[in-house]
This record gives structure tokens, sequence and C-alpha cells, in this order.
């Protein structure tokens, strides 16, 4: 039986005994080991940070999402704040708007009654000679002018002011306007980040989130701003209904204090147009009775020249009887008594002419004076006829003021006339109509 032997290479590399061998078997266990534990700490610790993580992901969320609502209620609750105060400054300013409107039209109103005043300041003054007078008409007409002035003056200043007023709330509408769009499109822009969700498609990193914007502001001066406009407009509104209460004031005591003076101006334009028909009544009687006078005169004068006429014959006949007795002879030719009662009938007859002709001539002076007195009178009939019938234009004219929109409404003329005759006590000279 054959043998067979095996020859064996070894590797040439350091051989480890099995100790070595145990050792390291021990310690790749003893590290494997404390990886395991390294890893469970770790994975335990991941977990646990995870956990942590999301939980406090989760509770910024929430917070953020709540401070946004409370936000969105906050802006809300200003934007429902101002917008009360937008509403009432637009009420307010229609209001003011209207009030103005009528007291521009009012004013506009006094401009027919100044040219009706001057017209009839034009009318009086073409009276002619005495009649041309500053009588009450005149004085209380030109208070007319004076208070119409004054009112187009009062009127004017209060439109003024609204209008001034006006620009103010108006600029306190438009930025009470623009305080409400911007409360609701920043309402608007927070509803659509609190509808945002990390699954959201229009997610992604920015640049620079945290940076302050340029017009950014902080909290409490975006609060003290919003208190600011809000007391702003409430400061503004204050006053505005005492304007509308004044521009209504004005009016009416404009309306009032003009109706008034054109009753005390009518009053005294009818009692002067009365006085003139008076004293034209009583210079038509006084020229009817001089006319009778002057008639008488002219009798008289006639009677008295005949009278000087019949007193001429007689004193030619005594002058005469004296000239033909002068015409005696010798001794026949003496003063005696029928010589001597002829000569004072000659003297008496003589002093008779001297006075009838001195009558005749006072009688034609007389008649001349009544004549150039009648022509006088009849001058001023004329004026005061040209007068009255200016007074009754003017009064005519003057009832354009009680039309229009702003006049004094008169159901019956006679009416006024009536009362101005009750006011001057004078119903017992003429009748009521």
């Amino acid at each position: 039986m054959a043998f067979q032997s095996v020859t064996t290479l070894e590797k040439p590399v350091p051989h480890l005994s099995l100790a070595d061998w145990n050792a390291r078997v021990g310690r790749l266990r003893t590290v494997a080991d404390a990886r395991r534990a390294d890893a469970f700490a770790l994975r335990h610790s991941a977990r646990s940070l995870r956990n942590e993580t999301r939980i406090e992901s989760e509770w910024a969320n929430y917070e953020t999402n709540e401070a946004l609502r409370d936000r969105i209620d906050q802006l809300n609750s200003w934007r429902d704040i101002i917008s009360k105060t937008f509403d009432r400054i637009e009420l307010e300013i229609k209001l003011l708007q209207d009030e103005k409107i009528l007291t521009e039209r009012e004013l506009d109103a006094l401009t027919g009654p100044i040219s009706v005043i001057s017209e009839v300041l034009t009318m009086r003054d073409s009276r002619l000679g005495s009649e041309m007078t500053y009588d009450e008409p005149d004085n209380e007409v030109k208070n007319e002018l004076m208070v119409l002035e004054n009112n187009q003056r009062l009127l004017a200043d209060r439109c003024q002011k609204a209008w001034e007023k006006l620009s103010r709330l108006e600029d306190i509408r438009y930025k009470i306007g623009m305080e409400i769009e911007n409360k609701v499109e920043a309402v608007e822009l927070d509803f659509l980040q609190l509808a945002l969700d990390r699954y959201s498609s229009s997610l992604s990193y920015k640049p620079d989130p945290l940076r302050n914007p340029q017009s950014s502001c902080s909290y409490d001066a975006w609060l003290s701003h919003v208190k600011h406009m809000k007391q702003l407009a409430e400061d503004e509104l204050a006053d505005t209904s005492s304007i509308r209460e004044a521009l209504f004031a004005c009016r009416e005591k404009a309306r009032n204090m003009l109706h008034a003076q054109e009753d005390r101006a009518e009053h005294t334009i009818r009692k002067r147009i009365f006085e003139t028909q008076r004293a034209r009544n009583e210079l038509e009687w006084q020229k009817l009775k001089m006319k009778d006078e002057m008639d008488s005169t002219v009798c008289e004068i006639k009677t008295l020249e005949d009278a000087l006429n019949d007193k001429s014959d007689s004193l030619k006949l005594a002058e005469t009887r004296l000239e033909n007795r002068a015409q005696r002879s010798g001794m026949e030719l003496c003063m005696d008594h029928a010589h001597d009662l002829l000569c004072q009938e000659v003297e008496k007859l003589r002093e008779i002419r001297r006075v009838l002709k001195q009558k005749i001539d006072d009688a034609r002076a007389n008649f001349n004076a009544l004549s150039d007195h009648a022509q006088a009178i009849d001058v001023d009939l004329e004026n005061k006829q040209h007068a009255l019938m200016t007074d009754i234009r003017a009064l005519d004219l003057r009832t354009r003021l009680r039309g229009g929109e702003y006049g004094i409404k008169l159901k019956n003329p006679n009416d006024q006339m009536n009362r101005n005759i009750v006011l001057t006590r004078m119903e017992d000279e003429i009748p009521l109509a």
C-alpha cells in the first residue's frame, strides 16, 4: 500500500494566536454593542426631536393662525368703526352741501331785489321841484338797500366758511376712504395667508423674509395713527352741525330782516302817497277857491272901474260948473256959498277918484298876486302829480319783490294797504278797501 504525503504552504503573513483571536472578537463585540447603543440613543433622540419640532411647529403655526385671526378681527373692528365715521362724514357733506346750495340760491336771489331797489331810487330821483325831498320813504328804501347789502355780505361769508368746511371734510373723507381700502386689502391679504398651509403649491423659500419693509411701522405707531384718524374725523364732525344751523339761521334772519324792512318801506311809500294825495287835494281845493276869488276880484275891479268912470262924470260936471261960473261979470264973480260947495265937491270927487284908483291898483295887484300864486300852485300840483305817479310806479315796481321763491306771498294786496291805514291811524280820513 502506497503512502501519500501532502506538502502545505503557509501564507507569509503574521498568524494570530487563539488568545488574540478571542480578544479581537471580544473587542468587535464590545464595539458593536457600543455602536448599537449609540444608534439607539441617536434614534431615540431623533424621535424625541421630531416630536418636539413637530409640536413646536404646529403650535407656532397655530399661534400664527390665531394671531392672524385676531389681526383680522381687529382690522374688521377698526374698519367698522371708521366706516361708520365715513358714513357720518358722507351724510354731513351731503347735508352741508344742501344747506350751502340753499344759501347760494338765497344769495343769488338778492340780486333781483337790489336791482329793483336801485330802480326805485332812480325813479324817485326823477321827482321835480319841491318834491325832491329827503323824506321817510327815501330813508327807508336806502335802509332796505343797506339791509340787502349786509345780507349779501353775511351770506357770502357763511358760504365761504361752509366751502372751507366742505374742503376739510372732503380731505378727511379721502383719507378715511384710503384707510378703509387699506384695511380691506390687509384683511384680504391676511385671509389669504390664513388659508395657506404647508401643502399649498405656492410655497417657496424667500431671499430675505425677515427684513423690515421701508414703509413699515410699529404696531403702536399703527394704533396711534388709526386713533388719530378717528379723532381727526370726530373733530371735523364736531362743528359741522353748528355750521349748518348757522347757515339756516343766517338765511332766516336775513329773510326776516329783509321782509320787515320791505314792510316798513312799503308802508312809508303808501303813507307818502296818501300824504301827497291829501296835499294835492288841498292844493286843488285852494286852486278852486283862488279861481273863485280871482273871478270875484275881476268883478270887483270892473265895478271899481265903473264907479271911477261914474265919479269922472261927476267931477267933470263939478269942474264944468266952476269953470262956467268963473265967466260971471263984475261983482257977481264972488266966492259965494255955491262956489265953496262946488270946490268942496271937486276936491271930494278928486279924492274919491284917487282912492278908487288906489283901490283898483290894489285889486289889480291882488289879482296879479292871486294869478302868480295860482301858477305856483299849478306848478306844485304838476310836481305833486308827477311825484304821486312816481311813487305809485315805484310801489308797482316793488311788487316784483313779492314774487319769486323767497318773496312774501300775499293773497290779497288790499290787506297790506288796510294794514298800513290802521297802523297810521288814517281809518277816519279814508275808507278801508
